[in-house]
């Protein structure tokens, strides 16, 4: 099973990822965290991003869903590829053939849940603090999420301190998911 956590940067998908992680810890489920991969890239990241750097985000991201997928039985991921396509479509514009192939691979998924960016970031010293910016990604995963009629959760602004009982709540009640986490 692989859930991911999307939106734009700094409105706590990484968070969400540990506690839903520790949560099927202790349900006894074998699981593992796909960190975002942006925080490695060998390449300029935010606004002062590449073509190439947004491809190495883009291909290193599948590489480590597959690697992690070969050794557990759920992934929570901190972004999903459509995330980083965002990026780069902010970036370069549309890329068709990467686009192509980023929609292919949403079907890997089971669960997407979108978090939503409230005018705030936090900031980590490595993610762009520009509330433009963050609002601009924001709205293209919105969009791409649209265009293709990609299924997903979106949690509720204002109530973030009930998240993650409601991320838990659909992981767990998802079908099939009984057989494959249990």
């Amino acid at each position: 099973m692989k859930v991911a956590f999307i939106g734009t940067h700094g409105v706590g998908k990484t968070t969400l990822c540990y506690e839903l992680a520790a949560a099927l810890k202790r349900e006894g489920v074998h699981v593992d965290i796909v960190k975002e991969v942006a925080r490695l890239s060998p390449l300029p990241i935010n606004q002062k991003t590449s073509l190439e750097a947004q491809t190495w985000i883009f291909l290193t991201q599948m590489a480590e869903e597959i690697r992690s997928a070969s050794q557990h039985d759920v992934l929570v991921c901190d972004r999903s590829v459509l995330d980083n396509y965002a990026y780069l479509m902010l970036a370069c514009g549309r890329q068709l053939p990467i686009e192509r192939y980023m929609h292919h691979w949403m079907k890997s998924y089971d669960l997407l849940f979108k978090v939503p960016f409230e005018g705030q970031l936090a900031p980590d010293g490595i993610r762009d603090t520009d509330a433009f910016f963050a609002e601009a990604v924001d709205q293209l995963v919105d969009r791409l999420l649209a265009e293709r009629g990609l299924p997903h959760e979106r949690l509720e602004p204002g109530a973030r301190s009930t998240w993650i009982d409601r991320v838990k709540q659909v992981v767990l009640n998802h079908p099939g998911s009984q057989k494959r986490l249990l």
